[in-house]
């Protein structure tokens, strides 16, 4: 460890050639590398999963995409999309299978590991200040809040994060700048490390910021329609509206303290510190928390969406009604196929009404 620490700037480790990652190769027992590889690969899998399937359910209805809304909801499953890519190929490659290449391919994978985290986070920050705004300026919603507004902040987001990340590729890193190496990611500074937890902790903090004063201003109308005594029907499905919105927005920071803290709490410890083998191995299983969030976000920003669970119920009882339309036997085939079609369609638009 010593070694380690003290030779964190030596030319084996900013050699051209390759790249000095015996400090960092932190998983020891085969049992740590098939646990890190099912964690990495069971997660990501659904993670791919579960965010396809959110984006060809935005995509695929003109409606949809045409919102605000769900424009952020798209740039947040595109972000965690790329993080279970990019994040369970890199992870299970670095530290399973000991591959890490040259400098410039190391960082370009870091890079893009780093960029879907942030963009992820930076999408979660959008998504909020537009909840932020329906809730507190509903009647100028609309005006505030347009598409061609949230294209815009979608593009500043996405071009300011890929520039941060790829700062290190662009020479931004211990060895071209000669600065001290971090502990934990090769050829990384510890000043740009540093840089870019401030900057994570600054999104966080905005994120559960925003949705705390959602979470007061719902609590607050619910004790307000209490005090009352408001009992028409409509002031008690607003109370049930606020409850379920805070139990949501509960969810949301539970998530987000659980899965990013001990990351950051690690990074930090990490600057002041220095780290032996046991922390960074449990370093190494904590990242994984932050493909656990990604695997999160579909179900609780996208699936809990009335709207997605109406697009998704109908998009499931036409493939349905396609199965037994393909099981049937063909009598006079154009005429009863028009038919069954047509009861399809009108099964989903009663199924739409209903919900």
């Amino acid at each position: 460890m010593n070694q380690c620490a003290t030779d964190s700037n030596s030319s084996t480790r900013c050699s051209t050639q390759g790249i000095d990652i015996q400090c960092y190769l932190i998983l020891e027992s085969s049992a740590q590398k098939i646990l890190i590889s099912v964690i990495c690969i069971v997660m990501g899998v659904l993670c791919i999963l579960e965010n396809i399937l959110v984006l060809s359910m935005i995509f695929t209805s003109s409606h949809l995409r045409k919102k605000p809304s769900y424009l952020f909801i798209s740039s947040l499953a595109t972000a965690d999309l790329l993080a279970s890519l990019i994040f369970s190929y890199s992870f299970i490659d670095f530290h399973v299978f000991h591959s890490a290449g040259t400098p410039a391919v190391f960082l370009f994978k870091l890079g893009g590991v780093t960029l879907s985290f942030t963009a992820s986070l930076g999408s979660l920050l959008l998504t909020a200040f537009d909840r932020y705004i329906c809730i507190h300026k509903p009647s100028a919603y609309k005006v505030i809040v347009t598409r061609k507004r949230a294209l815009l902040a979608l593009t500043v987001m996405w071009i300011s994060t890929t520039i941060i990340s790829y700062l290190p590729l662009m020479g931004v890193n211990c060895c071209s700048l000669e600065v001290v190496c971090s502990e934990l990611f090769p050829l990384i500074g510890n000043k740009y490390l540093s840089f870019w937890i401030v900057l994570v902790v600054i999104l966080l903090s905005s994120i559960i910021f925003s949705y705390s004063h959602i979470l007061w201003k719902a609590h607050k109308h619910t004790s307000y329609m209490k005090k009352h005594n408001i009992q028409a029907e409509k002031g008690q499905a607003r109370v049930r509206l606020d409850i379920m919105l805070a139990k949501t927005l509960v969810l949301v920071l539970i998530v987000l303290v659980v899965c990013w803290s001990p990351v950051l709490i690690l990074m930090i410890f990490s600057l002041l510190n220095s780290l032996d083998a046991r922390i960074k191995a449990v370093f190494a299983f904590c990242s994984t928390l932050c493909l656990v969030n990604s695997m999160i976000n579909p179900i609780v920003y996208a699936l809990r969406s009335r709207e997605l669970r109406r697009r998704l119920i109908r998009v499931l009882q036409k493939l349905k009604c396609w199965k037994n339309l393909s099981g049937q036997r063909e009598v006079d085939g154009t005429e009863k196929n028009m038919a069954f079609e047509a009861t399809c369609d009108d099964t989903v638009c009663d199924t739409e009404v209903s919900m």
